[in-house]
């Protein structure tokens, strides 16, 4: 019993095969699976699978990549979406040293209206951080004077220390399939520290396909190899490991068990 807490099932990669995709994750074990926007048309997309789907549901918001893109009213159709009952979170936003294809400051402004969305409709937040993880706590730590946390690093790749400091703010940690890469023993030491009610698993689907699998398109299904390597980081079986991330990710995101 598992739950991907973020997937891109919007993307049209899936399309020609879509009745697969959801087949395969329901025998592997993946019985509810948050599939993310990261743009206002893919938010909207988003919602929509999870209208249609019942072990779907959808997270609105728009990823700081592609603030810059935004057009005018996009962030209001983003506000109007995020109070539809299908929708469990706020996000994905966040901060981005690495592409830079939005200017810093509007990075921040996006980052902080999606805090702000989620703190007054009291939905988790779903974090994004590449090259800029201090600068990101730091803005999360001005989001916490106002009000309670709520929310996940999402595909975390900091150390023991970012991850305490995130956990310490009210924030849950999920890993995703870079967490099986062998030379990711920092990060594997950073999962092994995480206290068990804050820990989640999750694909990023298409992306970051975990070891045994890395290199194809990655899926829904594919969480199971992550979850089996976590579980075997923290010395307890991926069904213990299954129980946990399951019970926390229906807490974080008020899922119907």
């Amino acid at each position: 019993m598992l739950i991907d807490t973020h997937a891109h099932l919007d993307r049209t990669v899936y399309a020609a095969d879509w009745p697969g995709v959801l087949d395969r994750a329901r025998l592997a074990g993946v019985e509810q699976i948050v599939v993310v926007g990261t743009t206002a048309a893919g938010s909207a997309a988003s919602l929509q699978l999870a209208r249609e789907y019942s072990q779907l549901f959808a997270t609105v918001g728009i990823h700081p990549n592609h603030a810059a893109e935004a057009a005018a009213g996009d962030w209001d159709e983003v506000v109007k979406l995020a109070r539809d009952p299908r929708c469990v979170g706020i996000g994905e936003t966040g901060l981005d040293r690495y592409w830079d294809d939005t200017p810093w400051p509007m990075q921040q402004d996006y980052f902080d209206r999606h805090l702000r969305l989620s703190q007054v409709l009291d939905r988790a937040i779903v974090i994004h951080t590449r090259e800029c993880l201090a600068e990101a706590i730091a803005m999360l730590r001005d989001a916490r004077q106002r009000g309670l946390l709520r929310g996940v690093m999402h595909s975390f790749t900091g150390d023991a220390a970012s991850a305490a400091e995130c956990v310490e703010l009210g924030l849950c940690i999920s890993f995703a399939g870079m967490l099986t890469y062998k030379k990711n023993e920092e990060l594997r030491a950073a999962a092994a520290m995480v206290p068990a009610e804050r820990l989640l698993v999750e694909t990023d689907s298409p992306y970051l396909a975990p070891q045994p699998v890395r290199g194809k398109q990655n899926e829904p299904a594919y969480v199971v190899y992550t979850a089996e390597c976590l579980a075997h980081v923290r010395n307890i079986s991926t069904q213990e490991l299954g129980e946990l991330t399951t019970a926390n990710a229906r807490r974080l995101f008020k899922l119907p068990s």
